[in-house]
């Protein structure tokens, strides 16, 4: 079954709810997101003074509010359609959050681990792995995708472009699209 081009945002938020519902009781709230938070900090050891530690939970913080100002329910969590309106209402609304902006820098500080500004593939595929608990086959394939020039590595721009992408591209061959495996 093919995905409509409609419904490829859609997909890709779903795809994000299910892998961060640890608990998996159909609800996102603001412990699913912390836990997020604590996997990129245990992952990559980092200490919780670490400056991308405090930037990814202070962005991570932010953006679930957001995300319940944007969602119209009175309680503090989300159902799976609640959390798809509310993330495509967040990420065109750039008047107190950049979504796509501030996503993109405060995990690449984290994934970039040698600090070259580049993400190497054997830092990709420790995101997707240790993070994202991600071993879908097609998975590393989206490196050579995000890789846009082909010269081996991810630049900032590459993956700020798509993380852009992932929030706003119903292109299901998007680069950005392609994070997690394809949609």
């Amino acid at each position: 079954m093919t995905t409509t081009a409609q419904d490829v945002i859609t997909a890709k938020y779903e795809r994000a709810f299910d892998t961060m519902d640890a608990n998996r009781d159909g609800f996102l709230d603001w412990t699913d997101y912390q836990r997020l938070a604590d996997r990129y900090i245990e992952a990559y050891r980092l200490g919780k003074d670490d400056r991308r530690a405090r930037a990814l939970q202070s962005f991570s913080q932010i953006y679930w509010l957001e995300l319940l100002r944007h969602s119209g329910v009175d309680g503090d969590r989300l159902t799976k359609g609640e959390f798809v309106t509310a993330n495509r209402l967040a990420a065109i609304d750039t008047s107190r959050l950049n979504v796509t902006e501030g996503a993109g820098h405060a995990i690449f500080d984290v994934i970039d681990v040698n600090g070259d500004n580049e993400i190497s593939k054997d830092e990709f595929a420790r995101a997707l792995r240790d993070v994202w608990r991600i071993d879908a086959p097609d998975a590393m394939d989206s490196f050579m995708r995000l890789d846009t020039d082909g010269d081996g590595a991810i630049s900032r721009q590459e993956f700020i472009r798509a993380i852009r992408e992932h929030f706003l591209s119903n292109d299901p061959d998007a680069p950005g699209s392609l994070f997690f495996g394809h949609v």
